[in-house]
C-alpha cells in the first residue's frame, strides 16, 4: 500500500508541479480540469471509505470529503458556466483520474483497520500533492481572476482536511 501512497503523492505532485501540462504552466480550461478530477478523486475515495471504513472518525472524514470536495466541483462547474470556459481534458487530469481508479482498486480489497490506516494515509499525502500543487502551479499559473479566487478560497479547506487527516492517521497509530 505505500507503493500506492507514493505512486498518488508522485503523480500528483509531478504531474501538477514540477511537469505542468504545458512548458508555460496549465491554461484556465486545463486548471478548470484539474480542480475537478482532483476533487472527483477524493469524492470517490470518501464513497468506498464510508462503504468500507471501520472506525467512526474515518468514515466521518470520508463523508466530509464527499460533501467539501462536492461542494468545490459545483463552484468550479458554476464558474467555468459563468465565464463559458469549457473544462480541457489533459494529461494531468487524465492522471489525476487514473491514479484514483488505481488508488480504490487498492483499496477495495482492505477492510477493517488496514483499509482505515490504508485510506488516511493516502488522504494525508493526496491533500499534501494537491496543497503544493495548489500553491506551485494552479494558483500561479490561473489567469481569470474568479478562478484564482475559488482556488485561494479552497486552499484553507485543503489545508484543514491535510491536519484532519493527520490527526486520523495519529490516532489510529496509537
Amino acid at each position: 500500500m505505500k507503493t500506492v501512497l507514493l505512486s498518488l503523492s508522485t503523480l500528483l505532485a509531478g504531474a501538477v508541479v514540477a511537469a505542468p501540462v504545458t512548458a508555460q504552466g496549465p491554461t484556465d480550461p486545463q486548471i478548470a480540469a484539474i480542480v475537478v478530477a482532483a476533487n472527483q478523486v477524493d469524492i470517490d475515495a470518501g464513497h468506498l471509505a464510508v462503504r468500507q471504513g471501520r472506525d467512526a472518525q474515518v468514515k466521518a472524514f470520508a463523508r466530509q470529503m464527499i460533501t467539501d470536495h462536492s461542494a468545490v466541483n459545483a463552484a468550479a462547474v458554476k464558474l467555468v458556466t459563468k465565464l463559458h470556459v469549457t473544462p480541457e481534458a489533459n494529461a494531468t487530469s487524465k492522471q489525476l483520474t487514473d491514479g484514483g481508479v488505481a488508488n480504490r482498486k487498492k483499496l477495495t480489497p482492505l477492510h477493517g483497520a488496514a483499509f482505515d490506516k490504508a485510506y488516511i494515509d493516502n488522504e494525508v499525502a493526496y491533500h499534501q500533492a494537491v496543497l503544493d500543487a495548489i500553491d506551485k502551479t494552479l494558483i500561479p499559473n490561473a489567469k481569470n481572476a474568479e478562478l484564482k479566487a475559488l482556488l485561494e478560497q479552497t486552499r484553507p479547506a485543503i489545508a484543514a482536511h491535510l491536519d484532519h487527516a493527520k490527526q486520523i492517521q495519529a490516532s489510529l497509530k496509537g
